[in-house]
């Protein structure tokens, strides 16, 4: 990659030898991995209901999981975005929304339960990794705040506000105003 950086520099700009490291922690990592995930599975839950609720043998109950692919592009931008513990939060929400929708759908009249207890169990885990990214960035939001600084003490100017006092009056006429 440094190669090919470099081969696109104009002559005088310096060589990159190596970059340094990024700037996206483990858990900005699996946000925007969730976030992609999430916006994917909402894709098919938005544009394919029919087929999602034959596997599943719900058949009747493709606007719930049209809804529920609204919700699941809403968490995953949300999950890119600045605000991704929101967004995993929410995403943790949802899950358990699923959860409890797939639920009675076990009962032995359902030709599909099969099905059903392979999602439970994909949402399960997925929900795993919901909640402890949504951990993670609520912990980096708590660090990143630290201590504020108070500046009402300072004047902005480096020798002090009294210093400073009639130093306009004493340029040159014309110095001023950025004339040369």
């Amino acid at each position: 990659m440094y190669a090919l950086s470099n081969f696109v520099r104009p002559k005088g700009d310096p060589t990159i030898i190596r970059s340094g490291p990024g700037s996206l922690t483990s858990t900005d990592r699996l946000a925007r991995a969730l976030g992609w995930f999430s916006i994917g599975v909402g894709a098919i839950e938005l544009l394919a209901p029919h087929r999602v609720t034959r596997a599943l043998g719900m058949r009747g109950r493709e606007g719930l999981v049209r809804v529920y692919g609204l919700r699941e592009i809403s968490s995953g931008v949300m999950s890119l975005s600045v605000d991704k513990k929101a967004g995993l939060w929410s995403r943790v929400a949802g899950d358990g929304m699923d959860i409890a929708t797939l639920l009675p759908e076990l009962r032995i009249s359902n030709p599909r339960k099969g099905n059903v207890a392979l999602a439970l169990l994909m949402v399960g885990g997925i929900m795993v990794l919901d909640y402890i990214g949504a951990q993670d960035a609520a912990a980096q939001q708590r660090r990143g705040r630290g201590n504020l600084r108070l500046y009402n003490n300072r004047s902005g100017f480096p020798k002090g506000l009294e210093a400073s006092k009639g130093l306009a009056r004493q340029l040159p006429q014309g110095a001023a105003m950025g004339a040369s």
